[in-house]
């Protein structure tokens, strides 16, 4: 079962349609919208300011989302992919956005729709990543445009393969009449 934690007079809000991993951690205020999948391992702790996320976020295995105590709190937009290992916080990222595996959005970022962070990529403090682009390297720079193929292709696929792929969850763990929340 996931680890769901009420602190300081705040409980997370869990739609019944997410998928929690067993392994997941969220903490706090943090607010999902519907078809959202925490998998496991991953953290989101909403201890020390808010996280609020749209509709059919996943946040990937080991991945971390954090704010910065009354700086920076973390806002996900919609069709958003969090990969494996990645580390975001206290920040901004709008509607389809990738987020590649092992990257590091840090405080004060702005991540503009139809974007991607490549994997391994650090985002440091304060960067605006506008529509459009993909942005990567140590420190992150912009690479290229994003065409509309690979945004269609690669963004919007993965955040829809992670809602078939949390379905498969529901699925099995209500077929055991197992609770997992």
């Amino acid at each position: 079962m996931a680890t769901v934690i009420s602190l300081n007079g705040n409980t997370p809000i869990i739609p019944e349609s997410c998928f929690l991993a067993s392994s997941a951690t969220i903490v706090g205020e943090v607010s999902m919208d519907k078809e959202c999948s925490i998998w496991f391992n991953a953290v989101i702790r909403g201890d020390v300011n808010s996280i609020k996320m749209g509709k059919r976020v996943n946040v990937q295995d080991n991945a971390v989302v954090h704010c910065t105590y009354k700086r920076f709190s973390t806002v996900i937009g919609n069709n958003v992919s969090i990969g494996h290992n990645a580390i975001v916080h206290g920040c901004d990222i709008h509607d389809n956005v990738l987020v590649g595996m092992g990257s590091i959005i840090m405080d004060g970022c702005i991540v503009e729709a139809n974007s991607i962070v490549a994997a391994g990529a650090v985002v440091t403090a304060g960067t605006h990543i506008p529509s459009g682009y993909i942005y990567g390297g140590i420190p992150a720079k912009k690479i290229k445009k994003i065409s509309s193929d690979l945004s269609k292709n690669e963004v919007q696929r993965i955040a829809e393969n992670y809602v078939l792929y949390s379905s498969w969850y529901h699925d099995k763990l209500a077929k055991e009449n197992i609770k997992y929340k």
